[in-house]
């Protein structure tokens, strides 16, 4: 079976060489696998509309649909990234086979001003449908941006299936996430429920 065309979307700050993005989009590669993990402009300091134009560019730059499997990762504020797309001005072109947000914060999470116009997605389960033909939650059940019951409430409103990865932190380095072997069975295979490293 043929890899799928990943692109890893970063979270606040970006993705450090020891955080487990990196090392996925390295096993990809060395599989044969294609991979787009770009840098956005000012990751530390992040304005939506800026992301979400360079999203879109990563995301027309993937190849056709009807050539290869198309899949997104989207580790924290990237998660939130993805859903304001996904309720922007539809473009089919754009549609991905399969999305994964990772440790997203709550959507009306307070503890960080500089992530303020990312607050407050649409949560509709008709956009998300239509940005991905399935879109996956996964968290960890000891994450200080987001608590389970809120990320619950996250995958109800979506309609998404939600994976809680018990110790699982904000599933970055910190908590012990350089390599994470579940999330790379995902991408290859599409193998739920994801589970700790």
């Amino acid at each position: 079976m043929s890899l799928p065309h990943t692109l890893i979307l970063h979270g606040l700050g970006g993705s450090g060489p020891e955080h487990w993005q990196n090392w996925l989009a390295g096993e990809l590669a060395h599989h044969g696998g294609a991979v787009d993990l770009p840098q956005f402009s000012s990751p530390d300091a992040p304005r939506l509309s800026l992301w979400l134009d360079e999203l879109r560019s990563h995301l027309a730059a993937m190849p056709a649909a009807e050539s290869v499997e198309r899949v997104v990762v989207a580790h924290s504020l990237a998660g939130l990234l993805w859903l304001h797309h996904a309720a922007g001005e539809f473009d089919p072109a754009l549609r991905v086979d399969r999305v994964l947000l990772v440790a997203p914060p709550a959507p009306d999470f307070d503890g960080e001003p500089s992530i303020s116009e990312f607050l407050h997605p649409v949560l509709d389960p008709t956009v998300v449908r239509r940005a991905a033909v399935s879109t996956r939650l996964v968290v960890g059940d000891s994450d200080h941006y987001c608590t389970v019951a809120q990320a619950k409430d996250v995958a109800e409103a979506l309609r998404v299936e939600l994976d809680v990865i018990v110790g699982g932190g904000h599933l970055n380095v910190d908590a012990g996430y350089g390599s994470w072997g579940a999330v790379l069975k995902w991408v290859r295979s599409g193998r739920v429920p994801l589970t700790p490293r």
